[in-house]
C-alpha cells in the first residue's frame, strides 16, 4: 500500500505548514465527531451510558493498541493519563526488582525528556542508586551508531534499570531496542521504554523487543487527545503495587450488584496500573478512532510515505550546511536539523530563525542545539521545501 497526503482528513487551518507533530498531533476530523459525541453523553445522554461501558470502552483502545505493538493479550495494556503516570507506575515497582541491593544505578541518556528523570528522584534515594548518564558522543560521524554501541558496554551487573526510548526527541536518534533489550536480561536489568516519539509512526514489535514497560503519551503519533496514553506492562509488574487503588482495578468490579462485598484482588495482568476513572467518555472514543486509522493507514507505509516527502528537501539543507544523523540512525517522521553556523552565530539556540519560520507560518521546534522538524501523513514535500526557501534567504 502507498499512502497519498492525507491532509484532508485534518482541520489544519489553510497557510500553516505544520511541521511539528512531535510537539501536538493535530487531531482527525473522525476523531473530533467522537469527542463531540462523549461531550453531549455525559451532557444530555447520562441515562444512556451503562454500566458495562466503563470497562468496554477502555477495551477497545486496549485491544487496538495491542494489536498496534504485537501484543497479543490485551490485558497487558492499561489506559494511563500521562508519560508521568506510567513512569510512576515503574518506580513504584522497582523496589520488587530480585537482587536490588546489589544494584548500583539506573541508566538515562544524555538530554533525556525531563519525566524520565525526575520520576525515579525518590527511588534513587531511598534504595541508594544513582543514575548512570550515557553521554551523546561528541562527533557527528556516526554519532547514533556510536551512542547505541556506548548503552551496551555502560549496561553490567550492577544496572537496576535502563530506561530511554526508542527515538531521541531532540536529535532524532534511533536506538537499537532489541540489543538493549537482550542486555538487559544479560544482566538482570529491567528496560523501560518511553515510546511516546516513535509508536504509532514506527514499527514497534513488543514479541521482538521484549521490554519490561512500554510507555506513551496518546497527543503525539498516537493522533490522539491530550491527558490520555497507554501502556503496555510486562510479567514483571503482575503482581505489582498499582498507583491508585480504584475500584475498577478489582476482580469482578463490573459487577455493579456486589460492589460492596469488597473484593482484594485485582484484575489481571496490567488492568490494576489502569489510572481512575480511565472510561474517559471523551478521551477514549478519540483514542479509539485515531488507532483505527493509524492501524488502516499501516505504520510501515507511514514511515515510508515521510521518507518520500523529506528525501530531496533533506538533501537541499545539507548541501545548505545543515546537518542530520544519517538515515541507518535515525527515522523519516523526526529530524533533529543543526543549522548551518553562519545562522547560529555559532551561537546553538536558533530563535531568531525558529521566528522566521513562525512569520512565514512554518512551525517546527526549537530545542536549542538543533530544531526539531516532525512530519506525518498531513504534509506533503512542498512543505519541507517551504523551509528550504526560508533557510536560503537567510544564509
Amino acid at each position: 500500500m502507498s499512502l497519498q497526503c492525507q491532509k484532508h482528513l485534518f482541520s489544519i487551518e489553510e497557510g500553516v505548514t505544520y511541521l511539528n507533530g512531535a510537539a501536538y498531533s493535530p487531531t482527525l476530523k473522525s476523531s473530533v465527531e467522537k469527542g463531540i459525541e462523549g461531550i453531549q453523553l455525559k451532557a444530555s445522554h447520562t441515562h444512556l451510558i451503562k454500566g458495562s461501558d466503563h470497562f468496554a470502552l477502555p477495551q477497545k483502545v486496549q485491544k487496538l493498541f495491542a494489536q498496534l505493538i504485537n501484543e497479543p493479550d490485551y490485558e497487558r495494556i492499561a489506559v494511563i493519563s500521562s508519560v508521568s503516570y506510567g513512569m510512576a507506575v515503574v518506580a513504584n515497582n522497582l523496589h520488587r526488582l530480585a537482587n536490588l541491593s546489589a544494584k548500583k544505578h539506573i541508566i538515562q541518556i544524555q538530554d533525556e525528556f525531563p519525566n524520565n528523570i525526575y520520576a525515579f528522584d525518590r527511588v534513587c534515594q531511598k534504595h541508594n542508586l544513582v543514575y548512570k548518564t550515557i553521554a551523546k558522543p561528541n562527533t557527528l560521524e556516526n554519532r547514533g551508531g556510536m551512542w547505541n554501541q556506548a548503552i551496551l558496554e555502560g549496561i553490567n551487573t550492577e544496572t537496576t534499570m535502563v530506561v530511554m526510548p526508542h527515538i531521541h526527541w531532540i536529535y532524532g536518534v534511533k536506538f537499537d531496542l532489541e540489543a538493549v533489550s537482550k542486555r538487559c536480561k544479560e544482566v538482570g536489568a529491567l528496560l523501560v521504554i518511553d515510546g511516546t516519539q516513535s509508536v504509532g509512526m514506527l514499527d514497534f514489535d513488543i514479541q521482538k523487543i521484549q521490554p519490561d514497560a512500554l510507555i506513551c503519551a496518546g497527543y503525539k503519533w498516537l493522533l490522539g487527545p491530550y491527558s490520555i496514553g497507554v501502556a503496555y506492562f510486562g510479567e514483571f509488574f503482575d503482581e505489582g503495587v498499582p498507583v491508585e487503588e480504584s475500584w475498577m482495578h478489582r476482580a469482578e468490579s463490573d459487577n455493579f450488584a456486589q460492589l460492596i462485598r469488597y473484593e482484594r484482588a485485582y484484575r489481571p495482568k496490567a488492568q490494576r496500573y489502569n489510572m481512575g476513572e480511565h472510561t474517559q467518555f471523551i478521551q477514549v472514543p478519540m483514542l479509539e478512532d485515531s488507532l483505527t486509522q493509524i492501524l488502516n493507514w499501516g505504520v510501515n507505509n507511514m514511515q515510508n510515505y515521510c521518507a518520500e516527502i523529506i528525501e530531496k528537501p533533506l538533501k537541499a539543507l545539507q548541501e545548505l550546511g545543515c546537518w542530520v544523523e544519517d538515515s541507518a540512525n535515525r527515522a523519516n517522521h523526526l529530524l533533529g536539523i543543526s543549522l548551518p553556523e553562519s545562522i547560529t552565530g555559532g551561537v546553538p539556540h536558533n530563535q531568531a530563525f525558529t521566528e522566521q519560520l513562525s512569520a512565514n507560518k512554518i512551525f517546527v521546534s526549537n530545542r536549542g542545539v538543533a530544531i526539531r522538524v516532525s512530519q506525518n501523513v498531513y504534509n506533503v514535500e512542498g512543505d519541507l521545501w517551504a523551509l528550504v526557501e526560508v533557510l536560503k534567504k537567510n544564509l
